[in-house]
């Protein structure tokens, strides 16, 4: 067997989503598998490099787990001949300035969503990575979960006939962070810092709705701020600027409309948080994070309304549960796993930088149309 190693310098693994998915449930997942399986008798070793401004936090994460590389100086990482792949998780502020000199650099990129903070700072990434002939790849997990994966396979399979519409539901309740600490960093809720629900949350919908049903041909939003109060994490108040919750309505090509509602000022009540209905004319569809449950037409029940009585109906046992049928990994590992195949066998790879900026243009028309009131058009970008 033939161990190949591929030096990855990561950026941003000081942050919970950099450290835990990609650094811990991700790269040092497959180096706890043996490494990834290429064919052929070889082996593909990543081997991470950890990159951060505050020396103290990267060295004792690289202490932690056994890792020799670790540096606050990107310029110095990047020009480091034996660097194959750069990867971004930082704050999307000061993330295309690091990838466009990694670019230059000649590394190829992989970075966390959204790519740009804007629309024209996505496309000059791709556009750049192109002209550079790196690879490039964009972060979209939610399609690697196991509850999306049946979702796709009951699409594939023709399950809903005609899909009809989409609604989603995300969300839970982040403390202030005066009684209890808060799940999120203040920066999210401060627009000055690039926080935001839309921001954040609307690239996720745009890749989800785009892989499974169709492309965002239109979008509506309503945005709010409605804890205007937090405490941040040295227990300070200050004011929340940004929008805490966003309720969009999307038509998609071919005629089917969503509708996708998130909020971190919401408290759960359904199976997860996160669920998307889907409903066509041959039947309806119920996905979670792991879980996926049907109602085929054939079997529908006939629901009768009286409120004047109690419901007798249990309509959750209604539903068929899909099963696995099937091992579901991580989804930002499985991710990792098909972009380092990408980097290593140039094997096809569809989400890269363009579909990365489709995200922060649905993210910007959404802002507009919420500030405008009104519904607008979302063009197709040139792939």
């Amino acid at each position: 067997m033939t161990r190949k190693t591929v030096r990855i310098a990561m950026n941003g693994v000081t942050g919970r989503m950099g450290y835990r998915q990609h650094l811990v449930r991700s790269l040092l997942a497959i180096r706890e598998q043996g490494g990834l399986d290429l064919g052929g008798g070889t082996v593909l070793w990543p081997e991470p490099v950890l990159v951060g401004r505050r020396a103290p936090a990267v060295e004792e994460l690289a202490r932690r787990h056994g890792l020799d590389g670790w540096s606050t100086d990107l310029d110095a990482v990047l020009s480091d001949d034996s660097v194959d792949v750069y990867f971004d998780a930082q704050v999307t502020s000061a993330r295309p300035e690091a990838v466009k000199k990694a670019i230059a650099a000649g590394k190829h990129v992989y970075v966390e969503k959204p790519a740009a903070t804007d629309l024209a700072g996505a496309l000059e990434l791709a556009r750049l990575a192109r002209e550079a002939g790196v690879k490039h790849g964009t972060v979209q997990d939610k399609l690697f979960l196991p509850g999306l994966r049946k979702l796709r396979r009951l699409v594939e399979d023709g399950f809903f006939g005609d899909v009809l519409s989409v609604r989603g539901e995300f969300g839970y309740w982040v403390f202030e962070g005066d009684r209890q600490p808060a799940q999120r960093p203040s920066w999210n809720y401060r627009a000055e810092d690039g926080g935001g629900i839309t921001v954040d949350m609307f690239p996720h919908w745009e890749y989800v709705l785009h892989e499974l049903f169709g492309r965002v041909t239109s979008v509506q939003a309503h945005r709010a701020t409605h804890v205007r109060k937090r405490w941040d994490e040295n227990g300070q108040p200050y004011a929340a600027t940004a929008d805490d919750a966003a309720y969009g309505i999307f038509e998609l090509a071919g005629g089917a409309v969503a509708q996708i509602n998130s909020s971190w000022a919401v408290r759960v009540h359904r199976d997860d948080l996160v669920e998307f209905q889907v409903d066509g004319t041959h039947g309806s569809a119920v996905a979670g994070l792991h879980s996926c449950r049907v109602q085929p037409r054939a079997v529908t029940p006939r629901p009768v309304w009286d409120p004047d009585q109690p419901s007798s109906a249990s309509y959750r046992d209604q539903w068929q549960e899909v099963p696995d049928n099937q091992e579901f990994d991580n989804g930002f590992k499985t991710q990792w796993e098909l972009f380092l195949r990408h980097v290593a066998l140039d094997e096809p790879y569809r989400w890269d930088l363009t579909a990365g900026a489709r995200g922060v243009q649905l993210a910007e028309l959404a802002l507009r149309a919420a500030a405008e009131g009104r519904r607008i058009e979302v063009p197709e970008l040139a792939p």
